[in-house]
C-alpha cells in the first residue's frame, strides 16, 4: 500500500503479543497507529482514536481477541468503520464466531508486512464505501484544543505540551507550553518514571515506536498511556490517552467528553436488566439516536464548537430522558450516537414517543458563542426479546437506526412494531387530546416576524404547544399529526385558531400595530362553510381583519387547487391576507402560484438552512424570491438563525424573517418586551 494512501490517518491497534511489531509496520505503511496491549475500555479508546479501521491481533490470544472483537463490534458498525482480525492458522475454526461478533475482515498467519498493510488498506476501502466516508466526519472525544500530546528534543531540559495535555496536568496554557522535564517527572510515580526512561531509551536506540504508562496524578485510579515515535526532526513525540479504571460498577462508567454514560456502561446496564427480567413484558426498550450535521459544523466553526455542541446535545438528551441510571440510562455509544435505555415496565409506544421528543429537542437550535446551530437526528427503537444480550439488542437497534436513516417515512423507525402499536398510540393521544381541549391545556405562543430592513418586529405567528402529563411538551406538528389520525382534526384546528385570535385581541397597547398569522389546514380548505365561519370568528373577537394573515401549507394547496383558490379568495374579500407556508418542500409551480390570491410566500426553513452552503443552494433561494417578487408577493424566510443567513436573504431581496435569530416562540408578555 502506498504511504500516501493512508495520509497519516489514525489506525487503532490492539495486540496482546505483537503490539510493537505491528506498530512499526503500520508506521512504515504511512499510518498513525494508536496501539494498546490490553483491552480495557477498548470501545471508548477506539472512538477516541478517530480511526476508521480497528485491528485486533488475536494470534496466540484467541479468547482475549474474541472479547475485544465483541466489545468493538457495535462502535465499529455504528461509525461505519472496519474491524480487521489477525488469527493464527490453528484458530481458523473461530472465524465464523468472530464474524458474528462484528469482525469485517480477517488475515490468517503467517503473513508478510506487505500483506498486513494490504489487508488494512482493504479494510479502509470497506469503511469508505459502506459509510460514504463518514469516518472523516466523526466527532471524536478530544479536547477543544486538540489531542493530548507532547514533544521533546533529546538533550533539552524542557518539554512542550499541547494545550489539552497542559490543561489536564493542571497547567495554564493557551497555545501550548514548555515546562521543565524534571517537573513532569516529579509528578509521576517511581514505576512510571522508570517506564518513561526505558521507553525513551528504546525509541532513541532503535527508532521504533513504543509506549509506556503511569498513574495519572490528576485522577486517582486512572492511568495515562503515552504512544511514542520519532518525527522527521528527530524529536520525540508522544500522544497521550487516559485509561479509565475498570473498578466499581461497570454501568456507572462515563464518557469523558459528554459526561453521560459510555458504551461499556450501556452494555453492563442492559445485561443487568436482562438478568433480572421476569419473563413477562420486555425487560427494556432501547432507543439508538444519531445526531447529524457534525461534519458541517466542524468545517464551518471548528472542532471546538463541534465538541461544545455535542456536549450540549448530550445534556439536552439526558434532561429530557431523565436518565438517572435506575429507570432510564443515557449513554454515548459512538461518535454522535446515543443509546437511551428504558427499564421495565416499558413499551414500544413509550419508546417511540420519547424518540420523537428527543428528535424535536435536538432540532431546537443550540447557541455556542456567537453561533446559533441547528442539528437533525434519527432514531431506531427496539424492545428486548427472549435470548437477547447487550450485543444483540444494540445490534438490532443499530439496524433500526440504519433503516430510519434510509427511510423517507419519518425520523423514527420502530422495529417489529406493527399496526397494533400505531393503533395504541393513536387511541392514547386521541383520548388525551380530547381531555386537553376540554381542560384548555393547549397553550398559544407567538414567534416574532421581523422586517429585515428595519429589524423591527412587525408581526407574529401563533403556534400551539401542549404540555402532556406523561410525554412532556408537544409541538404543533405532533399535535396535528395525532389529531389527523383520529376524527378530531377540525375541532383541534378550530380550538387553536379561536384561542390564538382571542389572545391577540387581548394584546397590550405595545402590540396593537402587529400582524397575527394563524395556520389553516388542508382539511379546513375543504370544510363546507369554513371561510364564513372563520371570518365571523374574527369579527366576534374584535381583532382587526386587516391585521390577520392565514397561512396554509404548500401541500395543502396542491391537494385541491380549486377549493384552495375559492377559499383564499373569500378570506381576502373579508379583509384578511394570505400566505403559503413551508414553500419549497412540495411540488410548487409558477402556474398554480399565479392562480391563487396570495399576499405572502414563506420560504421553508430547510431552504434557509442551506443558503449559506454551496452557490447552488443560494441560486435555489434566489429563484424562489425572484419568482415571488415577480408575482407581487412579499417573502418571509422561516428558521433564520444566523446573521450570515439574514445577510444573504437580504441581498436576494427577502423582506421579512422569523426564527431564533430574533427569538423562539414566546408568550404575549415576552413578545411585548421584544417589540418595545
Amino acid at each position: 500500500m502506498p504511504a500516501e494512501a493512508a495520509a497519516a490517518a489514525p489506525l487503532f491497534l490492539l495486540s496482546f503479543r505483537h503490539r510493537d511489531e505491528l506498530t512499526q509496520a503500520a508506521e512504515r505503511g504511512g499510518w498513525q497507529p494508536i496501539a494498546a496491549r490490553r483491552a480495557d475500555n477498548a470501545e471508548s479508546r477506539f472512538i477516541a482514536s478517530g480511526a476508521c479501521v480497528a485491528v485486533v491481533d488475536a494470534r496466540g490470544a484467541l479468547a482475549e481477541g474474541a472479547e475485544a472483537v465483541t466489545a468493538l463490534g457495535d462502535p465499529v458498525e455504528a461509525n461505519a468503520a472496519a474491524l480487521l482480525v489477525l488469527v493464527s492458522r490453528t484458530d481458523e475454526q473461530a472465524l465464523d464466531a468472530l464474524y458474528a461478533a462484528g469482525a469485517t475482515h480477517f488475515l490468517v498467519s503467517p503473513f508478510s508486512e506487505q500483506q498486513f498493510l494490504q489487508a488494512v488498506h482493504f479494510a479502509q476501502r470497506h469503511a469508505e464505501r459502506s459509510g460514504g466516508r463518514r469516518q472523516t466526519r466523526r466527532v471524536a472525544p478530544r479536547g477543544a484544543d486538540g489531542p493530548a500530546s507532547w514533544r521533546w528534543a533529546p538533550g533539552s531540559t524542557t518539554i512542550e505540551l499541547s494545550p489539552a495535555l497542559a490543561r489536564r496536568a493542571g497547567l495554564d496554557a493557551a497555545d501550548g507550553r514548555r515546562v521543565s522535564l524534571m517537573e513532569l517527572f516529579r509528578r509521576m510515580d517511581p514505576d512510571g518514571r522508570r517506564a518513561a526512561r526505558g521507553a525513551v531509551d528504546r525509541l532513541l536506540a532503535t527508532g521504533r515506536s513504543t509506549a509506556f504508562a503511569h498513574a495519572d496524578p490528576e485522577s486517582e485510579g486512572t492511568r495515562l498511556a503515552h504512544h511514542l515515535r520519532v518525527d522527521e526532526g528527530r524529536q520525540v513525540v508522544g500522544r497521550t490517552e487516559a485509561i479509565v479504571p475498570l473498578a466499581g460498577a461497570p454501568w456507572q462508567s462515563r464518557d469523558a467528553m459528554t459526561g453521560v454514560r459510555d458504551a461499556r456502561a450501556a452494555r453492563a446496564w442492559i445485561d443487568r436488566q436482562l438478568a433480572t427480567a421476569d419473563g413477562g413484558a420486555p425487560a427494556l426498550v432501547a432507543i439508538l439516536l444519531a445526531v447529524s450535521r457534525f461534519d458541517a459544523i466542524n468545517a464551518a466553526f471548528g472542532r471546538r464548537t463541534g465538541d461544545a455542541v455535542l456536549q450540549a446535545a448530550a445534556r439536552r438528551i439526558e434532561r429530557l430522558a431523565d436518565g438517572d441510571g435506575r429507570r432510564r440510562l443515557v449513554a454515548r455509544v459512538a461518535g454522535a450516537e446515543f443509546a437511551i435505555l428504558l427499564a421495565a415496565p416499558a413499551s414500544l409506544v413509550e419508546g417511540r414517543f420519547l424518540a420523537g421528543q428527543l428528535i424535536e429537542a435536538i432540532g431546537r437550535p443550540f447557541v455556542c458563542g456567537d453561533h446559533v446551530i441547528t442539528l437533525a437526528s434519527r432514531a431506531g427503537v427496539v424492545a428486548s426479546a427472549a435470548g437477547d444480550d447487550a450485543a444483540s439488542l444494540l445490534r438490532r437497534a443499530s439496524g433500526a437506526l440504519a433503516e430510519a436513516k434510509a427511510s423517507e417515512a419519518g425520523p423514527v423507525l420502530v422495529q417489529d412494531e406493527g399496526a397494533a402499536g400505531d393503533s395504541a398510540i393513536g387511541d392514547q393521544l386521541e383520548v388525551d387530546l380530547r381531555r386537553a381541549l376540554d381542560r384548555d391545556e393547549i397553550e398559544i405562543l407567538f414567534q416574532p416576524q421581523v422586517a429585515i430592513a428595519s429589524r423591527r418586529i412587525v408581526g407574529a405567528e401563533a403556534l400551539a404547544r401542549w404540555r402532556h402529563p406523561q410525554l412532556g411538551e408537544l409541538g404543533a406538528a405532533t399535535l396535528f399529526s395525532a389529531a389527523e389520525r383520529s376524527d378530531y382534526l377540525a375541532q383541534l384546528s378550530d380550538h387553536v385558531q379561536r384561542k390564538a385570535i382571542a389572545a391577540a385581541s387581548a394584546w397590550p397597547e405595545a402590540l396593537h400595530g402587529l400582524r397575527l398569522s394563524v395556520n389553516i389546514t388542508a382539511a379546513d380548505i375543504v370544510r363546507p362553510g369554513f371561510a364564513a365561519q372563520f371570518l365571523r370568528q374574527v369579527r366576534d373577537s374584535g381583532f382587526a381583519p386587516g391585521r390577520l394573515t392565514v397561512e396554509v401549507t404548500e401541500g395543502g394547496l396542491i391537494e385541491d387547487l380549486g377549493a384552495a383558490a375559492a377559499l383564499l379568495a373569500e378570506l381576502r374579500q373579508g379583509g384578511l391576507r394570505v400566505a403559503i407556508d413551508d414553500f419549497g418542500t412540495g411540488y410548487s409551480s409558477l402556474a398554480y402560484l399565479k392562480a391563487l390570491p396570495l399576499d405572502y410566500l414563506k420560504i421553508d426553513k430547510r431552504l434557509v438552512e442551506d443558503i449559506g452552503g454551496s452557490p447552488r443552494d443560494q441560486v435555489v433561494v434566489r429563484s424562489v424570491i425572484d419568482m415571488a417578487r415577480s408575482l407581487g408577493l412579499e417573502v418571509i424566510a422561516e428558521g433564520v438563525e444566523t446573521e450570515e443567513q439574514l445577510a444573504l436573504l437580504a441581498r436576494e431581496g427577502c423582506q421579512l424573517f422569523q426564527g431564533f435569530l430574533c427569538a423562539p416562540p414566546v408568550d404575549a408578555e415576552r413578545l411585548a418586551e421584544l417589540a418595545g
